[in-house]
């Protein structure tokens, strides 16, 4: 019998694996397993870092993989710029390593106070801090006052180490913004655009000019539950850099030593006399009720400041001023929303502003109670329109458009009490009813309505 002879290079047949072979393979894909969903974890926690998560949740993706190119979400946020004041001079002393390692130190005391307050860190601009608050005002106003305390401990740490103390400024300001990915294909980031964005930026720089820690503007103001619940007042009606239309800003100083704060409350109502004084051009009343503020509270830096603009334009005729307190408001067709009753009653709203102007120019305050009339009409009449068309057709802004309701109701009402009870300077009350005519103007008559009308346009609901 011959036995056949097996081809040369043959493959032997494969021999069954045992049982603890099939174990020990079976084990390796679970521990691979493990390791690259770990690493997935890690690296997802990693991105965590460089794009929050909070804001993959206002764009509404649940990974950052699923982040694409373009993908935006318009929200009412407000935002917060906060920057270390003199920074130049002082990273000028450093090296760059030491430079690094101080702006970790300050920053990683500031974050969590950030996050605890819902807020969300846009970006870090050196030593400067972009962050958004999506929760309303409160959380925004709060989470500043307690970067401020926070700031108190670190500089102690910082004087017993031997370094000087340092300083900060925050801006906070309150409107309509897109967030979204901006870029290329192959480097993309995360932003938030709009004007309100580039507002706060001034802001944040407002706070150098007025020795102010901490800036709001009116939109914030309004957008507060309870403004009371914080020390406020009213600081000046600036134009900022690159935009027309004024803007109302507002110190808060709850992080004042305390007897500077006592004192910038005792003396509130004369500090809140004098800025209107200043702005109406009676400048001796100005001076006067500006001395006892100085006087009663010496570090009071805005007090002193309006009261050295007193004194120039004693010496030199120049008014620190927007000028619309003396030239009123011009109809442009750049106010038409295209909503025939919204622009009727525009066009009506800024007539009478120009006639409260007059009459304070004329002197002839006694009798320009009528505008509390006049508003009480105009309220009724338009703001039911408005937020009946916002429920039948969903507008996602509802709620924030009618709190600026709401809020501008409280405000002309509380004018026109102490208006009706003559305990308050006519003069004085007149400026202020103007102030919140001004800013109602601009901010909600040419931006929240113009935002409205536009959606219902779309919508094809008028």
């Amino acid at each position: 019998m011959n036995d056949e002879k097996k081809p040369t290079g043959a493959i032997a047949p494969p021999v069954a694996a045992s049982q603890e072979g099939m174990q020990e393979i079976l084990h390796k894909v679970i521990y691979a397993h493990q390791q690259a969903l770990t690493l997935l974890q890690q690296t997802e926690i990693a991105y965590g870092r460089l794009i929050p998560h909070q804001l993959l949740n206002l764009l509404d993706v649940k990974s950052i993989v699923d982040v694409k190119l373009g993908d935006q979400v318009e929200r009412i946020m407000t935002i917060m710029f906060s920057d270390i004041r003199d920074f130049t001079p002082l990273s000028e002393s450093l090296t760059p390593a030491e430079n690094f390692e101080f702006i970790n130190s300050y920053l990683s005391q500031m974050e969590p106070v950030i996050s605890k307050h819902r807020g969300i860190i846009d970006k870090y601009i050196g030593d400067a801090i972009m962050a958004l608050f999506a929760h309303g005002a409160d959380d925004a106003v709060s989470g500043a006052i307690a970067m401020l305390d926070r700031l108190v401990n670190y500089n102690e740490g910082r004087v017993r180490a031997g370094y000087i103390p340092i300083h900060i400024g925050i801006g906070l300001n309150t409107g309509r913004v897109m967030i979204g990915t901006v870029g290329g294909t192959n480097r993309m980031d995360s932003t938030v655009i709009g004007d309100a964005v580039n507002l706060t930026a001034r802001l944040e720089e407002a706070t150098k000019t007025y020795h102010s820690q901490l800036i709001i503007s009116q939109n914030t103001l309004y957008d507060l539950n309870n403004p009371d619940k914080y020390h406020i007042r009213f600081l000046d009606r600036i134009r900022v850099k690159g935009k027309l239309q004024p803007l109302s800003i507002y110190e808060v100083f709850d992080n004042d030593p305390a007897e500077l704060r006592s004192c910038k409350v005792a003396c509130q109502p004369l500090f809140d006399q004098a800025i209107a004084y200043y702005h109406l051009k009676e400048i001796p009343r100005a001076i006067e009720l500006l001395k006892k503020c100085v006087e009663i509270a010496p570090t009071d830096f805005p007090a002193q400041i309006y009261l050295d603009r007193c004194f120039d334009y004693q010496s030199t005729g120049e008014h620190m001023s927007t000028g619309e307190f003396e030239i009123g408001l011009t109809w442009k067709d750049e106010f038409l929303n295209g909503f025939e009753p919204l622009d009727s009653s525009h066009h009506t709203l800024l007539n009478k502003i120009n006639l409260l102007i007059t009459q304070i120019k004329q002197g002839n305050t006694e009798s320009f109670s009528e505008i509390f009339q006049f508003l009480n009409e105009h309220t009724q009449n338009i703001f039911p329109i408005e937020e009946e068309l916002m429920r039948k057709h969903k507008y996602p802004f509802a709620e924030s458009h009618q709190q600026e309701h709401k809020r501008f109701i409280e405000n002309y009402q509380q004018l026109e009490k102490k208006s009706l009870a003559g305990m308050d300077d006519p003069r004085y009350l007149s400026f202020r009813t103007e102030l919140l005519l001004l800013d109602w103007f601009s901010s909600h008559a040419n931006k929240a309505d113009r935002h409205l009308v536009r959606f219902l346009q779309n919508a094809k609901a008028i």
